[in-house]
Parts: C-alpha cells; sequence; structure tokens
C-alpha cells in the first residue's frame, strides 16, 4: 500500500491522515527524521508555520523536510504553504523550496474565516468548496509554477511546481476527498 507521511508536529495532521485513508493511502504520522524513510509524499499541514519550523528544528526534521521537498511530492496546505514557500512577506523562509511568495493572514483574523466555490486546474467534478482559515494568500509564483485556483479578484489560493504543491486552503476540513486523491496521483 502506498505510504504518505504527514507532518505531525502541530496542527492539523490527523484531518489529513483520515483523508488519505479515505483515498485508499496508508498515512505516516511524520515526527523525526526517520519516519521519511520508505515515503512517496508527504503533506504539511495547516497549523501554525512559525511553530511547526520551530518544532521541525529542534526535532532535526528542517534539513531532512528540505531534502524530502527535494525529490518527492510534498504538498502544504495553510501554513503548510507558507512553509514550502521562498518567500515569506516580511519575514524570514522555512524551508523555501517552492518558488512562491506568500502573505500569511491575507484575509484578517479567525473571525474572517469564510468558504468559497473555487474551480482547481486538475480537479474534475466541478467547484471545489474550499476552507479558508487565517488563510495565506500566494503574492507571487515564479516561472516554473502553474497557478491551480485563483478567487475570483485574481489572488491565488493554489500552486504547483512539479512535484511541489501549496493551498492556502483546508482540503482536510471537508468531506470531499479530491484534492487528497490529486496529491496521490503525483505521488504515484
Amino acid at each position: 500500500m502506498l505510504k504518505i507521511g504527514v507532518l505531525a508536529l502541530q496542527g492539523d495532521f490527523a484531518e489529513h491522515a483520515h483523508m488519505l485513508r479515505q483515498v485508499g493511502v496508508q498515512p505516516v504520522e511524520v515526527r523525526q527524521p526517520a519516519h521519511l524513510t520508505e515515503l512517496r509524499g508527504l503533506i504539511i499541514p495547516g497549523g501554525e508555520s512559525t511553530t511547526i519550523a520551530r518544532l521541525a528544528l529542534s526535532a532535526g526534521l528542517l534539513e531532512p523536510l528540505r531534502d524530502f521537498a527535494a525529490t518527492y511530492p510534498t504538498w502544504g496546505t495553510c501554513a503548510g504553504a507558507i512553509f514550502l514557500a521562498r518567500r515569506i512577506r516580511g519575514e524570514a523562509a522555512h524551508l523555501g523550496v517552492m518558488d512562491i511568495v506568500v502573505e500569511r493572514n491575507a484575509f484578517g483574523r479567525q473571525i474572517n474565516s469564510f468558504t468559497q466555490p473555487l474551480a482547481i486546474n486538475g480537479i474534475g467534478g466541478g467547484d471545489y468548496c474550499a476552507v479558508f482559515i487565517r488563510a495565506p494568500v500566494i503574492r507571487e509564483a515564479g516561472p516554473q509554477v502553474d497557478v491551480l485556483a485563483r478567487l475570483d479578484d485574481g489572488r491565488i489560493v493554489a500552486a504547483q511546481q512539479g512535484h511541489l504543491l501549496a493551498s492556502a486552503f483546508h482540503p482536510e476540513l471537508t468531506a470531499d476527498t479530491r484534492m487528497h486523491a490529486y496529491f496521490v496521483r503525483l505521488c504515484q
């Protein structure tokens, strides 16, 4: 059975593991470098990117995560997208592996959370109901980055660079498995 890791330091890792089971994949909770072996992909969940970075550093995971993302499909959702970004507006990057520039909390505070139907390139079946909670936005995408989804105002909320995927929303908080199935196809 295909094994896909979920970085399990902080955030929505249990919800992602549940979604992976729904699409027929064995999730592996990643808390230390040894957990990355035998994985075909990795999800970095929503949560708080600075906290995730601090915990990854203390667990000796930053460099192993960077090395893993250089070779294997890696998907960052919400805070995970911030974690992957080459640049974060106003602060230092964490992994810096994906050629995107993100702005954290681009829609405001928790009270400003919302859902939005999105057309996502590569995801069939009609609009996807995306959940945005203290979400970032992708302000810039490099020349090798494909934009998968934009809001009506043009802001980028999902992108892919080869085997790297970033979404500003939380697909693990819906019953819709299409984004997870899309990522599993990248991992196969």
